[in-house]
């Protein structure tokens, strides 16, 4: 598994939810705030939403090659958020066609009742996948984060099976 920066906060981050024995949601002081929607940093009440927000700063950033606000301190980047200012679209457009960049408007809506669900992403996605998948034809690529996603997929299944079938190999033999 490759060690790198992001894996690095999400153990940080899944470690902290871990060890919070509390039945309250983590505030912002408690982890990485470069993802964290406006609602939970400025501690108001909050829901599934605010996954739908992160997804999009990710998606965004897949997109990018660099992290929202990267210029910023991982502290500021909040505040940026809760003042309703985005992340800027700077990568050229056509990595933004087939509606990507409105979906990832959408997700990060500042009503978090706006954005669509995980059920309504997907299907949006699948559907621009599909689009893009069609139109290889008349040779346009897909999008390098939708290649990439497909490859992590594929290399995690492999993964699965491979781990699978040696633990089952090592317990046959003990």
């Amino acid at each position: 598994m490759r060690d790198d920066p992001g894996t690095k906060s999400c153990r940080l981050w899944v470690s902290k939810l871990l060890a919070n024995k509390e039945d309250k949601p983590l505030t912002c002081q408690e982890t990485s705030c470069r993802y964290v929607a406006p609602e939970v940093f400025k501690q108001e009440e909050y829901d599934t939403k605010v996954d739908v927000f992160s997804f999009a700063l990710i998606l965004q950033e897949m997109i990018e090659g660099c992290p929202p606000f990267s210029a910023k301190r991982d502290d500021e980047v909040p505040k940026v958020y809760a003042s309703k200012e985005r992340p800027p679209f700077r990568a050229p457009i056509k990595r933004y066609s087939h509606g990507i960049r409105e979906l990832i408007e959408e997700c990060w809506n500042e009503n978090p009742a706006k954005r669509p669900t995980f059920r309504q992403i997907i299907t949006r996605l699948e559907s621009i996948y599909n689009t893009i998948g069609q139109k290889r034809r008349w040779k346009v690529r897909p999008l390098r984060c939708f290649q990439n996603l497909e490859a992590l997929l594929k290399r995690d299944r492999s993964n699965l099976s491979s781990r699978g079938s040696s633990s089952r190999s090592a317990s046959s033999r003990t």
